[in-house]
């Protein structure tokens, strides 16, 4: 991975904060509270986006969509890993791809609008692709993950802040429409788009887009997802651990994990190894103290599989 990294002064970190909050906040509104003016916020932003430190994209919850969130984990032939795992990235339906362990495991996110755009995929597709050894898919069940990573640092915004930045919807939430999938496609690929752009893509007027956002965001449908890339702030190991937990425990440990600083991502799936844990840490020490003195400390959990991110191919969102 590359050990270049940046550093963030309180502006950059309060910014983050900010956007984990309201990724659409005009950058009036966040200079506003922040204290400083709207071209610094725009100027930081895009500095951070130019620079790959962050990705804010869109997240359309498929399940309303009737269709699914699963994370399927495929074994390659020797040198074949990365020439599947770019395939994966070019796909629409995929959110992140990484390679793990020796460089012959595959693990990619998908979601889907639909249960026959998965069953095409994991079903036909994935098995009928010639380097792939085998193929496992987990429906992820419930995210217990929060909006912030703990690499960011300690949360530098005021409740006041916070309070003044966090959304608030003054209309009724909207069930999904077909009409919608192409402004949910555009947002997965640039969340902060602006509306002229999205009016041009949607055949809408800007301020149609604006309400059907809004009330989008207001019933749960849409959120947005600032990613972070732990790599450019100094961390550079990352793990995927799968474990299993008896269901009687597994939300609270779940919750449990979810809060540890060091997890960017949790979950409950499918399968014998029933929670899905991504972990940042500095390095290799960092990690195995993770996973010695605070992931080993909890009582119920089973049999631990760890594998080490050897590649990011993609992360959150769809490419251009």
């Amino acid at each position: 991975m590359e050990r270049d990294s940046v550093t963030l002064d309180e502006v950059d970190r309060k910014l983050l904060h900010a956007l984990h909050l309201d990724a659409r906040a005009p950058f009036s509104r966040i200079g506003d509270v922040l204290g400083v003016s709207d071209r610094t916020v725009a100027r930081r932003y895009a500095r951070l986006r130019d620079t790959k430190v962050i990705n804010l994209v869109g997240i359309a919850d498929p399940q309303r969509l009737d269709g699914a969130e699963w994370v399927v984990r495929m074994r390659c032939e020797p040198g074949s890993a990365l020439r599947v795992g770019e395939a994966l990235a070019r796909r629409d339906d995929t959110r992140w791809v990484a390679l793990l362990s020796g460089g012959t495991e595959i693990s990619a996110s998908l979601r889907t609008w639909s249960a026959g755009e998965r069953d095409e995929l994991i079903l036909q597709r994935l098995h009928r692709t010639a380097p792939v050894v085998s193929v496992t898919a987990h429906s992820v069940l419930n995210v217990f993950s929060t909006a912030r990573h703990g690499f960011e640092g300690p949360a530098p915004l005021t409740a006041g802040q916070i309070a003044a930045l966090r959304p608030h919807y003054d209309t009724a939430g909207s069930e999904p429409a077909d009409a919608d999938r192409p402004l949910l496609d555009a947002l997965a690929v640039d969340g902060r788009l602006p509306y002229p752009a999205l009016a041009a893509v949607t055949g809408w007027s800007e301020s149609t887009v604006a309400r059907r956002i809004h009330a989008l965001r207001a019933s749960g449908l849409l959120r947005f997802d600032l990613d972070v890339n732990a790599a450019a702030l100094g961390f550079h190991t990352q793990a995927h651990v799968w474990a299993g937990v008896p269901l009687a425990h597994l939300a609270e440990t779940g919750a449990a994990v979810a809060a540890h600083p060091e997890v960017a991502f949790c979950a409950a799936t499918t399968g014998p190894a029933n929670l899905l844990v991504s972990v940042t840490c500095r390095d290799d020490r960092d990690l195995y103290r993770y996973l010695v003195e605070r992931l080993g400390a909890l009582p119920h959990l089973g049999e631990v599989q760890t594998a080490p991110v050897i590649r990011v191919v993609k992360r959150a969102g769809r490419r251009p």
